[in-house]
């Protein structure tokens, strides 16, 4: 949506002149702080710009732009539907075109389209096209579905003013009991190299440019091999182990998102351990950004620390230390001096613009290296348009957003990437030959964790086990519950079912059949769910219609595993954390997952 613009004053405000000729232009007009500014990308809450954040340890995201010049934001959180979506970020850019040069805003987000609800991984869908998680596009395997999901979500972020992607994560799925695994698309490099590719071409296009959102393609070189599955979210899962020499396994869908153009790259926060690499956090790590990905590799594009690995931040007033790993006796400013000395063009989550003025000012770092960096932002912004017009139409985001075609769209692939692991014939039926999926239309259902209202459209609601011709039960994937900070969104730990949970599945399994799904988040230990299911289904982020159209037989499910399924948590804690399909004697294999049989006449779903 163009607001009126005025004939350009300089060039790097002329549209017709090349790209870099504008980048010079502009680099040559930046204050120290202007250029500063730049280098920083922290996260930006959609309230009124001007609320002071001081109880999050920020200041307001208007004096963020006025007085300390940053120009990229990660969006938390949403203002409503699309058409308030929009009027948010035009407002914000409406500050930064008043503001020094007017450099637009460039709005980032991360994963805003499936199930997760983790304020430092992912978002609920909220009022965009809800879809089932990277594992769920990863079992359905379909480059073409997922350039689709992708191109979807590029035109309903175009719409909101969300120029840059914070993913794809294209880690591999190699410990199966890290908490990021939700987010991949699962073990194997060569599914996850080609489903990445697709991913970025969807968001970028064949070529970055004014219809793009640029990816940010994480985590750099691979964040899977996590040591004990824990997550270097936290100091005590700070630690990448490779006992089975395979970082080169977990390099591969990185040289493919190389090669499919992605505009950006996140390094972790992990600190590789026992490799020919320094033992420091990624993001501090020359010999990785430098020497492997810009020499080795040949990227050229921007590279963004993951969040707040320089300056201590606070969550809820909570104070949480900088994920400074191998260089926590650093102090702050000699922390960016080192990310700055390793090759990084932003910090990401930080907004400490005042330690690079002092490293500049002191000579320890030279307004030379800033400027490599301040013309690789600039050259992303103006290739995306942002500088020839930075607003959105607040009445097309209000049809384009979550509009009924995306929605269905990810209704589908909810139902496709649902996938069958067992489904038995009946025991305690007479004459039974067919197996118990799909349902017949009418059944007496007994439910938990599931809507009795999604149940009522398909069968008649029972009350209690005894009342019904077959339970279906909904499960959460185990985990162990963590305190502190954010470690509470972080599903970690042991992959066992409670025996509660069991227990409770035995004396339903007693009365009468039993169907379970898991929404499986990471490969949980599923042996004593798929001893006592008569059939068993795992999702990757479904809602309730979806999981029971495919029970009905009103969907036919495509879904296939992304990962092994270990047998016991004893395979789980001796298989190598960096290999792939190491757990020895799996219950189910990556690639396993049932096709459904025909509804008979005058059965199935509605």
């Amino acid at each position: 949506m163009s607001e009126l613009r005025t004939a350009p004053e300089h060039p790097y405000q002329d549209p017709q002149l090349p790209v870099e000729q504008r980048v010079a232009d502009l680099v040559s007009r930046l204050s120290l702080e202007d250029k500063a500014g730049l280098l920083f990308h922290t996260i930006a809450l959609m309230v009124d710009p001007s609320t002071d954040l001081e109880v999050m340890g920020m200041p307001s995201l208007e004096s963020m732009i006025r007085d300390r010049r940053m120009t990229h934001f990660n969006l938390v959180g949403s203002p409503g539907a699309g058409r308030e979506f929009a009027a948010w970020t035009n407002s914000v850019q409406r500050i930064a075109s008043r503001t020094g040069w007017g450099i637009p805003i460039t709005f980032s987000t991360d994963p805003r389209h499936s199930f997760s609800d983790n304020p430092a991984a992912a978002m609920a869908a909220g009022p965009f096209s809800q879809w089932p998680e990277t594992l769920g596009l990863a079992a359905i395997g379909s480059e073409e579905l997922v350039q689709q999901f992708a191109d979807i979500a590029r035109k309903e972020y175009l719409a909101a003013g969300i120029r840059l992607a914070l993913h794809p994560q294209i880690d591999l799925a190699t410990e199966p009991r890290w908490s990021r695994i939700v987010g991949t698309f699962g073990e194997d490099a060569d599914l996850t190299s080609r489903l990445g590719a697709a991913y970025i071409r969807g968001f970028q296009g064949d070529m970055l440019g004014a219809d793009s959102v640029s990816t940010m393609t994480k985590h750099f070189p691979g964040g899977g091999p996590q040591k004990d599955g824990e997550d270097p979210h936290f100091p005590y899962g700070r630690e990448q182990v490779y006992p089975g020499d395979g970082f080169a396994y977990h390099l591969r869908p990185f040289l493919a998102a190389i090669e499919a153009g992605t505009s950006q790259m996140m390094p972790y926060y992990g600190m590789p351990v026992g490799t020919e690499y320094e033992e420091v956090g990624f993001g501090f790590n020359k010999s990785v950004i430098t020497g492997l990905l810009r020499q080795e590799l040949g990227f050229d594009g921007i590279v963004c620390t993951d969040w707040s690995i320089v300056t201590d931040s606070s969550v809820q007033g909570e104070l949480i230390e900088a994920r400074a790993w191998g260089v926590e006796h650093l102090a702050p400013i000699d922390r960016l001096e080192k990310v700055l000395h390793a090759g990084a063009d932003q910090l990401g989550g930080e907004h400490c613009t005042e330690l690079l003025i002092e490293l500049v000012h002191s000579g320890r770092v030279s307004e030379d290296r800033i400027d490599v960096s301040v013309a690789r932002l600039l050259r992303e912004k103006l290739t995306l348009g942002l500088f020839d017009d930075p607003y959105v139409d607040e009445d097309q985001a209000e049809i384009v957003i979550g509009n009924e075609e995306f929605r269905s769209a990810g209704r589908v692939a909810q139902r496709a990437s649902v996938t069958v692991l067992k489904n038995a014939v009946p025991t305690d039926a007479s004459n039974a030959t067919r197996p118990i999926l799909p349902l017949a239309s009418g059944l007496r259902v007994y439910a938990e964790g599931v809507a009795a209202t999604a149940v009522a459209t398909r069968g008649e609601v029972a009350a209690n086990p005894e009342e019904a011709d077959v339970a279906i039960i909904r499960l959460q994937a185990p985990f162990e519950p963590r305190t502190g900070g954010v470690a509470p969104y972080f599903r970690a730990g042991s992959l066992e079912f409670t025996e509660h949970d069991v227990s409770r599945l035995r004396e339903l399994a007693e009365r009468i059949p039993v169907i379970v799904d898991v929404y499986l988040d990471r490969p949980a230990l599923l042996a004593p769910v798929a001893e006592l299911a008569a059939a068993l289904i795992v999702d990757y982020g479904a809602s309730d219609d979806a999981v029971l159209d495919v029970l009905f037989g009103a969907a036919a499910p495509e879904g296939r595993l992304p990962f092994d399924i270990p047998r016991s948590q004893e395979a789980v804690a001796a298989q190598r954390p960096d290999v792939p399909f190491d757990t020895a004697d799996p219950l189910f294999r990556f690639g396993d997952g049932l096709d459904l049989p025909s509804a008979p006449d005058g059965e199935g779903g509605s």
